[in-house]
């Protein structure tokens, strides 16, 4: 399921509500997560589910209100579907049995609330300290972004913030990226890209799509994982074996082009209206403007692109 896609359709409130009875009596289980000081709440029926969510995500006390809401069901003889109503943050999933979906659909949710009522906004990319620099990496799927952030990570002065999706916090100062996640969803060969990984993968059980939630920690240790970074380093990738450029200093503007082309790097977005756009183009413009920002090709070998992204890394350090 991993390498296709879903849509998401957006409902109103009493559609919401119908669901939501129609469905209450198989909430077997309920759980809620702190995502970035957002409660998110999840009511599926689905144990694997529950066991992952508990795995990923740092819970939230059961007396906090949710302030968004996933719910994630198995309904016979229906194909896989995502409906979403924006008005109450609350979140639909039908017969999506890939884990990766839905930990992505509760970030978006709390990326939701946090566009509109914090000016908080989101990142569907890596963040990783290194030596004090905060560097990000953004691409489009398939282009190399979890292999070169866990490459990074190998660095004996990189600390993890986030593997995959970070909030974004502005101020007059550096861009401030927090992460949210306790844990992270690999894919079970990391361990052959990156040797020193292997233990790691081999402590875990893999679920049918070949990834699993770990805990990091294991290898890097209880420090190489912090809350928080500034960020000072935007590496996009891309991969184009027509082009026979590999490093590339971008502007703001190139920098811009290129997300807006390729739909801000994040399939998980649940609302893609006009507003919605001008908030994300806002927010990118900004952040690039208080970063230095670059375009790597990832069409070498693994390690040969590492090198040239670590050279990027170097200039500032």
């Amino acid at each position: 399921m991993k390498k296709g896609s879903y849509n998401v359709e957006l409902t109103d409130t009493e559609e919401k509500d119908r669901l939501y009875e129609k469905y209450e009596k198989r909430f077997l289980y309920t759980r809620k997560a702190s995502i970035y000081g957002c409660c998110i709440k999840l009511l599926t029926d689905m144990e694997y589910v529950k066991e992952r969510w508990d795995d990923n995500f740092y819970s939230m006390s059961e007396d906090v209100r949710s302030h968004g809401r996933l719910i994630v069901m198995e309904e016979r003889g229906k194909e896989l579907s995502v409906k979403y109503d924006p008005f109450t943050k609350t979140a639909f999933l039908f017969n999506v049995d890939y884990y990766g979906w839905i930990k992505s659909i509760a970030l978006a949710v709390a990326g939701d609330v946090l566009e509109d009522e914090h000016r908080i906004y989101s990142v569907h990319g890596a963040a990783i300290d290194v030596r004090g620099i905060g560097v990000s990496l953004v691409a489009p799927p398939g282009t190399g972004k979890t292999t070169h952030s866990w490459g990074l990570m190998r660095l004996r002065d990189a600390r993890l913030v986030s593997d995959d999706w970070y909030f974004v916090r502005l101020s007059t100062r550096e861009p401030l990226a927090f992460g949210s996640e306790k844990n992270s969803y690999i894919e079970a060969d990391i361990g052959k890209i990156w040797g020193e990984y292997e233990k790691l993968v081999e402590k875990v059980q893999f679920d049918p799509q070949g990834r699993a939630v770990v805990n990091v920690r294991w290898i890097v240790g209880g420090g190489g994982v912090i809350p928080m970074a500034s960020m000072r380093e935007v590496i996009l990738l891309k991969r184009d074996p027509k082009d026979k450029k590999i490093v590339t200093d971008l502007t703001e503007k190139e920098a811009l082009e290129y997300l807006l082309a390729n739909n801000f790097c994040n399939p998980h977005q649940l609302v893609r209206d006009k507003r919605k756009l001008e908030l994300r183009k806002n927010f990118f413009h900004q952040y690039f403007r208080r970063t230095s920002i670059h375009m790597v090709n990832t069409t070498l070998p693994p390690r040969e692109t590492q090198r040239r992204i670590r050279e990027i890394v170097a200039r500032r350090g």
